[in-house]
C-alpha cells in the first residue's frame, strides 16, 4: 500500500523495513520489544506483525486512538511521539490504507502532497 503512493522508497532501519517519502519514514515495521511486552504485565500484548505509522501531530494521534478502530494502539515508548501502532492481522484494509495515506501526507513535501490531493479530488468527482 505504501509503495503505491508517489515517490515512496523502501528501506531498512534497525533491521526492519520502512517506507519513506522525501527522506522521511512514514511507515515502519515495529515489532514489540521485550521491554514493551514486559509493560503489559499479565495482560496479553498485541500479537502478530505490527507497523508504526506517522500522524500529522499528537492531536491527530489522540483522535485516531479515541476512535477505537480495531488494530490501532500505542505503547508508552511512543508517548509524546506522533505515530500510532497497527496490528496488521487485525486492522481492516480500508483503515490501514487511510492511515498510510495520512502518514504519507504528514511527511510528503507540500507540493507533492498538494498534487496528490488535487488528483484524488478530481478522481472522486469523475466517479
Amino acid at each position: 500500500m505504501a509503495l503505491a503512493l508517489p515517490e515512496v522508497t523502501e528501506g531498512r532501519s534497525y533491521g526492519h523495513r520502512n517506507w519513506q517519502v522525501g527522506g522521511k519514514a512514514f511507515v515502519w515495521e515495529r515489532p514489540l520489544r521485550k521491554a514493551d511486552i514486559k509493560r503489559y504485565g499479565t495482560e496479553a500484548p498485541p500479537a502478530g506483525p505490527i507497523v508504526a505509522i506517522t500522524t500529522e501531530d499528537l492531536g491527530e494521534k489522540a483522535a485516531i486512538l479515541a476512535e477505537g478502530t480495531r488494530g490501532f494502539f500505542t505503547i508508552s515508548h511512543f508517548d509524546g511521539y506522533p505515530a500510532v501502532l497497527v496490528q496488521l492481522d487485525v486492522v481492516t484494509k480500508r483503515s490501514l490504507r487511510a492511515a498510510i495515506v495520512d502518514g504519507w501526507l504528514a511527511c510528503a513535501p507540500a507540493d507533492l502532497a498538494d498534487a496528490y490531493l488535487a488528483r484524488s479530488r478530481r478522481a472522486r468527482r469523475t466517479r
